[in-house]
């Protein structure tokens, strides 16, 4: 559509709605420091573009016809959109947003939280940080309800996205400490055949994944309890359960060796799990970069170290992304 066939331009709007909330052209004019036959000329220009009248003049104050009102329905959102993305260039300009959604995947809360609150500190003037599910964060990614999720799914087959990968951990297997290690896959069906077999949520990426795993292994197990949250696994584990997991899921948690379980490795190698910044390209300038760097070096200097003293057998499964 070529620019003169647009039906109206934001300055014709908020003339529109001056008139709807003050009821007279007279007093529109007042308000926005012009003349009434300038206001009246506005109108007329909309309406002839549009094809419709917006307002019955034949009544004092004027009243809205049945078209103008859906257009005041809709007119409000717009103008308010135009100032919100003028005023979101100049904040990007001096370095700092206004406004900022992020979507964190539940394992990260206890490992990021902190750093990622000083970082919004300094860069966001109203920061919402929501934990939950990578799904279901990713689904408002796409609709535009986030700006940010950090979380295991990295929307790869999704175009106008850009990606920062964040760290890399195995999957692992949690059982009683009486449990040996299974040598093969042999031995694994048959354990997660003997003890009650917990699982995360289908709804959750995890889930899904550990499901996928099961089912190339060809393991089938009747499903038990299901959790969307970490510490619902563990506490299945500790009730006699085997779970699949990672060792940030049990350090969200609060996995301790105190609590009488081991964690092995599986008899398959490469099941891992990787964590992603995901953002809308190119709509926050070096603000993910800057976020997703803050986040390795926390990750590296706070949450490594300690991971690799509770999990060293998996020390070196567990990477810092670049």
């Amino acid at each position: 559509m070529a620019l003169n066939t647009l039906p109206f331009d934001v300055n014709a709007l908020s003339v529109f709605l001056s008139v709807c909330d003050q009821g007279t052209m007279a007093a529109a004019g007042r308000e926005l420091g012009i003349t009434q036959p300038a206001v009246s000329q506005v109108i007329a220009d909309l309406e002839s573009r549009i094809g419709v009248t917006l307002f019955d003049r034949s009544v004092r104050p004027v009243a809205l016809t049945a078209s103008g009102m859906v257009l005041r329905q809709y007119a409000g959102n717009l103008v308010a959109d135009v100032h919100q993305i003028s005023g979101r260039l100049r904040d990007m300009q001096r370095g700092r947003i206004s406004h900022l959604r992020i979507g964190l995947v539940d394992s990260l809360s206890r490992a990021l939280l902190r750093d990622m609150s000083a970082f919004l500190s300094e860069c966001t003037e109203h920061a919402v940080v929501l934990a939950g599910l990578t799904e279901s964060h990713a689904a408002a990614l796409l609709a535009r309800k986030i700006d940010f999720i950090v979380g295991v799914d990295d929307l790869e087959d999704v175009p106008g996205l850009e990606r920062w990968p964040l760290f890399e951990e195995p999957y692992v297997l949690v059982c009683p400490q009486t449990v040996e290690r299974p040598a093969d896959r042999q031995g694994l069906a048959e354990l997660l055949a003997e003890l009650p077999f917990v699982r995360f949520s289908l709804r959750s990426r995890s889930g899904a994944e550990i499901e996928r795993f099961l089912r190339r292994m060809r393991i089938e197990i009747p499903f038990g309890q299901e959790f969307d949250l970490p510490a619902g696994v563990l506490a299945g584990c500790l009730n006699g359960g085997v779970a699949i997991s990672t060792p940030l899921c049990l350090n969200e948690a609060g996995y301790g060796p105190e609590m009488g379980l081991v964690v092995h490795p599986l008899p398959v190698a490469g099941f891992r799990r990787r964590l992603t910044l995901v953002a809308r390209r190119r709509e926050f300038g070096r603000l993910p970069l800057n976020l997703a760097e803050t986040l390795r070096k926390s990750l590296k200097e706070q949450c490594l170290p300690s991971l690799v003293r509770q999990f060293a057998p998996f020390a070196a499964t567990m990477r810092i992304m670049d």
